[in-house]
């Protein structure tokens, strides 16, 4: 992944690919960590685990309404870039959404 960076670019490592035994999937994450100080990119990581007990509270505030999410606008996938734009504008209220085309 780091070839496709710009020389500065960032690389931020959202998830693990293998259930590895001792690191649980995360030795790509600890890799990233190690090699960035040596590379011009910036590598890093971002991890979190779900609690099935949290996301079914979830799931009950937004089956009663008492949360919903906040859409600043939607829109279509071909004008990603101008989402894009938009949100670098830093107005944007709640989040951005695409819409994708059936199939």
């Amino acid at each position: 992944m780091r070839r496709a960076l710009t020389p500065r670019g960032r690389l931020i490592i959202t998830g693990g690919e293998t259930n590895g035994v001792w690191l649980g999937g995360a030795d790509r994450q600890l890799r990233a960590q190690m090699l960035s100080p040596f590379t011009g990119t910036h590598l890093g990581t971002f991890i979190s685990s779900e609690h099935a007990d949290g996301l079914r509270d979830l799931t009950a505030l937004i089956d009663t309404g008492a949360l919903s999410p906040v859409v600043d606008r939607v829109y279509p996938l071909a004008e990603t870039a101008a989402a894009v734009r938009h949100l670098l504008d830093g107005r944007v209220t709640g989040k951005l959404a695409l819409t994708v085309p059936a199939e």
